[in-house]
């Protein structure tokens, strides 16, 4: 694999098509990045198949670019590699670690731990379906709002803590493929998002409208606005609730791959 990309042709004309919410904190620039950078390797170097890891960090780099210097690689890894990666300061027990990565921030170097957590085989029936409120998810804000909550109510950092705990529970479900275990840990971590004001009246009606006909619902992203998943197995059932409700569903298998190419039509 080259180390850099280095493009000398004429302009290109470059047509996206998404079935993403925009600004909803669905990680769509980070799914864009991926895409374009699949494309442009595609085109300088056609007959080498892509690095996923490399993907990875090229749109890490856009992302913090476009920025001013702060992005998270969560998003941009997570569509790179698809499937359920993990992103921390450190290597996460039980789950394996697939890169680490690095950015100079305004603020100094951070660096970041890439983990990946290997789906079992057998649950491919399964579903995430996306609820979308219709409202921005402001993420500066909302964490500014935590962030002032906690400092008004130290106690409250006890549901961070909570959280954190109910995370690792879930991560620990999803490798053994005990998704009732992981719709529970969904539905514990929501009651707890709630506790810190993150989420909505929308939110949470799509969610509980979501419940009976899921394994687990929760908000998703920010909160604020924006979206809630919930895992099922009957995505139908739940994309009618979230209509019903007032919001609107995309569905997406669970583990679902990451960035590729489809060789057929740049032929």
């Amino acid at each position: 694999m080259k180390n850099v990309y280095s493009y000398s042709g004429k302009p290109l004309d470059i047509e996206v098509h998404s079935d993403l919410f925009s600004a909803a904190g669905m990680g769509s620039s980070a799914a864009l990045s991926n895409a374009f950078g699949a494309a442009m390797h595609m085109l300088i170097y056609p007959d080498e198949d892509l690095d996923q890891i490399k993907m990875a960090k090229l749109a890490h780099s856009a992302e913090a670019t476009a920025q001013k210097g702060r992005a998270s690689p969560t998003d941009t890894a997570t569509s790179a590699l698809g499937g359920c990666v993990v992103v921390s300061g450190v290597k996460v027990p039980g789950t394996r670690h697939v890169f680490d990565t690095s950015l100079e921030t305004p603020e100094g170097k951070r660096k970041w731990a890439i983990n990946a957590v290997d789906i079992p085989e057998g649950i491919s029936d399964s579903w995430l379906v996306i609820g979308y409120s219709g409202v921005g998810s402001p993420t500066g804000r909302m964490v500014a709002k935590v962030a002032k909550l906690i400092s008004e109510m130290p106690q409250k950092i006890e549901e961070m803590k909570a959280i954190a705990n109910i995370t690792n529970a879930g991560l620990t479900a999803l490798s053994a493929g005990n998704l009732e275990a992981l719709g529970i840990a969904m539905d514990a971590c929501h009651e707890k998002l709630q506790k810190l004001e993150v989420s909505t009246p929308d939110l949470d009606r799509m969610v509980e409208a979501s419940r009976p006909y899921s394994l687990g619902a929760k908000l998703t992203g920010a909160g604020g606005g924006g979206c809630m998943v919930a895992l099922t197995r009957d995505p139908d059932r739940v994309s009618e609730a979230i209509e019903v409700s007032g919001g609107v569903p995309l569905r997406s298998k669970l583990g679902s791959e990451g960035v590729r190419v489809y060789r057929e039509k740049i032929q």
